[in-house]
């Protein structure tokens, strides 16, 4: 369910099919040889997801590209602007574009609702995968059905804590839950948190990849 899956650094994973690749998010595709994107999407506008310069490395004439309508405005080519509840069905996958802002009064600043920003369902080989993007645990969010849920763990400054992703997990009851978005950027997140996550989920089965480009916080 997850062999396919690689993951960069912060939210930035691939999946790799036998004729499809999907990127999502896009910080850290610094790699070489790394194959096109047939499909890349992006959660939103905060330079440890969207980086041009790394869309740019994989981004070629056939890739479509799903994005927040703030990020699509600064992209060419086959550009697909999303919102929270848009449905589209790109390069043969069908994906769901949810809400994805904090709630929390101290961080409702570092993703405000207003900016209609997404987290994603996708639909890919057989299962379901959500890529919560950067969010609190929000309740309209509940209603997701996923064999996969990739959440942001952070440490609660700009996304949710250890044990509210886990509190969210325990609600979504996926079949397998990944933590994301710690261990990269100044004050979210130390490495030890992935396997924090994974005692505070339980029992909801946890899956904690090695990132590709070594963990920068100690």
């Amino acid at each position: 369910m997850l062999d396919a899956f690689t993951w960069y650094k912060q939210s930035t994973f691939r999946w790799k099919g036998e004729k499809l690749v999907v990127y999502i998010d896009s910080w850290g595709l610094t790699d070489d040889a790394l194959p096109p994107a047939d499909l890349l999407l992006i959660t939103h506008a905060h330079g440890d997801h969207y980086a041009p310069d790394d869309i740019a490395r994989v981004k070629k004439s056939k890739t479509v590209v799903v994005a927040p309508a703030d990020v699509a405005k600064e992209l060419s080519g086959n550009i697909k602007p999303v919102k929270p509840g848009d449905r589209l069905d790109v390069a043969g996958v069908k994906i769901e574009a949810v809400p994805a802002y904090n709630i929390d009064p101290a961080r409702l600043e570092a993703h405000p609702k207003r900016n209609n920003w997404v987290g994603y369902v996708l639909e890919l080989g057989g299962n379901t995968y959500y890529h919560a993007g950067d969010t609190d645990h929000l309740p309209e969010l509940n209603r997701i059905r996923t064999d996969v849920a990739f959440l942001p763990i952070g440490d609660g400054g700009y996304v949710m804590t250890v044990d509210e992703a886990a509190g969210m997990a325990k609600v979504l009851k996926p079949k397998i839950a990944v933590p994301m978005h710690y261990g990269f950027y100044p004050g979210v997140g130390v490495p030890a948190d992935g396997d924090r996550f994974k005692k505070a989920a339980a029992p909801v089965e946890v899956k904690v990849f090695t990132p590709v480009h070594p963990f920068a916080n100690k």
